[in-house]
């Protein structure tokens, strides 16, 4: 018996000789930290984690930026399952409304529009001393006339990445949500120029999502946080908060662009002059020429074409045009659906194996534009002059008058 303890004693003494006796570099590389001798006999502090804390990247924004950068048998599918995907959601990370805008192309920009909107973004951008300077600007003018296009060509130019909104955000089945949407979009244009990316904030159709239209809609309360919402921010574009939670920190102020047709059926304080800087977009002559030069650059027309198709159309929107350069595609494909027949089209359009159709571009001189485009003007006027809703109203009112509510 006593053998057996002097042997396990003699065993234990060698298991704890084996051990290493420098126990605090250990614990201290535990911590990211250790110590190592140089040649020269002195300490050098080393730590793994040294420069973690100043690093201010987004890894999530890098990992969706690292896409097709590496081979792909090791960046895992597109979508949702990637790897190459941000993992969070959040609108700290990659927001639902940033738009990046690259229009290629040489496209027409009208100079009165450019200057206006290029002074509108700079003078929020810079603090001038002892002015207020208004936060929204507001552009509005007749149907069709290009303003979200114009906009869009100057953000382009301007080297912007807006955070955009349409009308349909602004009513939401659930009380408050499309008013604390529009401060989350604030503040996600805001980060982008935290991070060193000029941005702005574009509503799409102001008027048709928060104004009221006579007695036809409803006035919500939707409508009325929407509104309040927008004075709020433009009194104090650099304090905006979310709903729930409160930071007090400053953030970066972001103009705010909107468009819209009737700007008199929104509410009256928020299209005050402090807040809120108007312009009426009406394309002059020249405007409208050098759009439709835009429109059918591809085609060939020349110039003096051009300016008589606009002559000749003197009442009509810019879309208009665009409207009179698809409809002369229309014969095209006509003889497409012709050649392949009606029961192949899904073969051909969806499931193609030989890539997408193409086919030769029709001609199009000033006659042949000048047809389709007095097309497009009948059935404007169609409209206009056979009101169904009036015929089928004025037939039930008076069942059995006139024995028929057809239209002759």
């Amino acid at each position: 018996m006593a053998a057996m303890t002097t042997s396990f004693t003699t065993v234990k003494a060698n298991v704890a000789a084996s051990r290493p006796t420098n126990l605090s570099a250990k614990t201290a590389g535990f911590h990211g930290k250790a110590f190592s001798k140089a040649s020269n006999g002195s300490k050098v502090f080393m730590n793994r984690w040294a420069g973690m804390d100043e690093d201010i990247s987004d890894d999530q924004m890098d990992i969706a930026r690292g896409r097709g950068m590496v081979d792909p048998l090791f960046q895992g599918g597109a979508g949702l399952g990637g790897t190459q995907n941000a993992i969070l959601t959040s609108h700290d990370y990659v927001s639902d409304g940033q738009k990046s805008i690259s229009i290629d192309g040489d496209y027409y920009i009208s100079p009165a529009f450019m200057d206006k909107l290029t002074v509108h973004i700079v003078k929020n951008y810079i603090k001038l001393p002892k002015i207020k300077v208004p936060l929204i600007l507001g552009i509005w003018g007749g149907k069709g006339q290009g303003k979200t296009f114009q906009v869009e060509l100057a953000f382009s130019k301007l080297g912007i990445s807006p955070i955009v909104m349409s009308a349909g955000e602004l009513e939401s089945g659930n009380a408050g949500e499309p008013a604390k949407l529009i401060r989350q979009r604030y503040r996600e244009a805001s980060d982008v120029i935290k991070k060193g990316k000029m941005s702005a904030m574009f509503i799409n159709d102001l008027d048709a999502g928060a104004g009221r239209m006579g007695g036809t809609t409803q006035y919500t309360v939707n409508n009325q946080m929407v509104n309040a919402t927008l004075m709020n921010i433009a009194d104090n574009p650099t304090n905006v908060q979310l709903p729930g939670m409160y930071v007090a920190e400053e953030i970066d102020r972001v103009p705010i662009i909107c468009t819209g047709n009737d700007f008199s059926t929104l509410y009256a304080p928020l299209i005050r002059d402090g807040r809120m800087d108007k312009f009426y977009w009406n394309p002059t002559r020249a405007d409208r020429i050098g759009v439709c030069q835009g429109i059918f650059s591809d085609d060939g027309i020349s110039g003096q074409d051009i300016e008589g198709i606009v002559d000749a159309f003197p009442g009509q929107s810019i879309d208009f045009f665009g409207a009179i350069r698809a409809r002369v595609y229309d014969d095209k494909v006509r003889d497409f659906i012709g050649q392949v027949g009606m029961d192949s089209l899904s073969r051909s359009l969806v499931n193609a194996r030989d890539g997408p159709v193409t086919f030769e571009r029709p001609m199009m001189n000033l006659p042949t534009v000048l047809q389709y485009g007095q097309m497009l003007v009948m059935e404007q006027e169609n409209v206009n002059r056979v009101q169904l809703a009036d015929a089928y109203l004025d037939g039930a009112m008076l069942a059995g008058g006139s024995g028929s509510s057809h239209v002759e």
